[in-house]
Formats: structure tokens, sequence, C-alpha cells
């Protein structure tokens, strides 16, 4: 990322409104005594809102003098973030998105209307109503190509609709925010294609889980059973099986000693 600058031609002051001064102090109110400089962000969120969508420099200050910071730590944190603007921007901010997946639905051509409606990248249109900067993934990827103007995003761009937005905003008529095409959300485009079934959210279901479990718990348990006594009856076997192939060799042995001694008896006779 290129280093953040400020803006050459800054305002000589700044100081938070009533409404700003408020919730500034409402912010710095939530954290312990010596821990206030973690109000930062939302303070500079303040300044930004209340000076035209950009912070001056007057306002680092204000906010350093009112944290208790040195005026380069409120620098550094508000030149980390790109959602700070450090210059002017026009009254509808475009940050438009050029990153792989709006890029592969079509983004270059919001590039494009982006440069025929409103000009040149960071310039500030002579009527004061558009200025647009690429940024990176806004995290819309489903809803490609998509862009933020001020706080919303504006979401399934193409040209056309892209183009007749900057219109609808610059004569000042109510916007859609969000999906521009017919879909919920980013639920797929022609409605959803799964989980459909009313009875999933009609109510009817509410307690069918535990019937459920139940027969879960209890094949679980006849299956358990089964294992057991198929293992058992493989253990008798098994012990049926070692018991006989032990008491083999005896007899095998007896049968010798038998025939042995009557060898010698018929021997004993015909010496005689």
């Amino acid at each position: 990322m290129s280093a953040r600058q400020m803006a050459k031609e800054q305002p000589e002051s700044f100081e938070f409104n009533q409404k700003y001064a408020e919730l500034a102090q409402a912010r710095i109110a939530m954290y312990p005594e010596g821990k206030q400089a973690s109000a930062i962000v939302p303070l500079l969120w303040f300044a930004q809102k209340q000076h035209n969508n950009w912070i001056p420099e007057a306002a680092l200050r204000h906010i350093g003098d009112m944290l208790g910071m040195a005026y380069i730590r409120v620098l550094e944190v508000v030149t980390f973030y790109t959602m700070f603007n450090l210059s002017p921007v026009g009254k509808h901010f475009v940050q438009f998105c050029g990153t792989t997946p709006c890029w592969l639905n079509g983004a270059d051509k919001i590039k494009q209307a982006c440069k025929d409606v409103i000009g040149d990248e960071n310039t500030i249109t002579a009527d004061g109503e558009f200025s647009w900067l690429e940024v990176e993934c806004l995290g819309a990827c489903v809803n490609a190509p998509m862009v933020q103007i001020n706080d919303d995003y504006y979401e399934d761009l193409d040209e056309d609709n892209f183009k007749q937005l900057l219109t609808d905003l610059k004569s000042g008529k109510p916007t859609k925010i969000g999906t521009q095409i017919d879909r919920v959300n980013a639920a797929p485009c022609g409605g959803n294609t799964s989980l459909t079934e009313d009875s999933l959210f009609d109510g009817s279901m509410v307690g069918g889980y535990k019937a459920v479990l139940k027969q879960i718990e209890k094949a679980e348990a006849d299956a358990a059973k089964a294992a057991a006594l198929e293992a058992a009856k493989q253990a008798k076997e098994a012990e049926k099986a070692e018991k006989a192939k032990s008491e083999k060799p005896k007899k095998t042995t007896a049968k010798k000693t038998t025939s042995k001694k009557a060898s010698s008896k018929k021997a004993k006779k015909e010496d005689k």
C-alpha cells in the first residue's frame, strides 16, 4: 500500500460540535482512567463524519489533546486505517472494488463508468457530488461486482444500473442499498435452493428434535448391545478353539505311551 499523506490545504482549526462532542465523551467514558487512548478510532470516525467525510490535521491535534496522546501517535493510527480519508472527497464517495471476484464479474465496466461519469480517480466533480477511489476487497464477493458509496454497499452491479445509481444519487432520489438484482441479500438468484420446506420455519418441528434424539440414542444403544454380544460370541469361540488345540497333543502323547508299553510287553514275551 502506498504512503498515505494529509491534504496540502488544511483548515486552521477543528472542534467537535455539540452532537459529536457528546458522543466522544460517552465513548471515552467507556474506558478506565489512563486508557482513554483506546477511544481513538471512534473519535477519528466522529471527526470524519462531522467534517464532510474527511479528517483534517487540526482534528488530529484536537483528538490528541482530548485523549492525552502525542500527535504523532494519532497520525500513526489515522494513516494506518484506509477507512479514514485524509483529503477532501465528494459528497458521494465511491469506493470501487477491482479485486479478483469483482474483476471476473465485470468490474472493469464499473471502473470505466466511474471514469466516464465522475472523472479521474481521486478527482472531485465540479459540483462536489462525486469522487471515486479503487480499493482492495470489500468482502461482498458473492454479490460481485460492487462498490461502497459512503457507508452503504451497492452490489450485483452492471454498467447500466451503476450509471443509473449515480444519476439517482445526484438528483437526490432514494436508492436501493445492497443487491441491485432480484435476490434477497446474498441468496441465490431466483430464490433459495435449499432449506425451502415450510415446516422448518412454521414451528411445527419445535420439540420434534427430542423424539429424533431418542431414536438416535436407542439405535446407538441397540448397536452397542449387538456389538457386545458379537464380541462375546467371538471370544467364546476363540476360547473353545484354543482349548481344543491345547488338548489334542495330550491325546497323541497318551496314545504313543500306550503303544510303547504294548511293544515292550511283546518284546519280553518273545525273549521268554
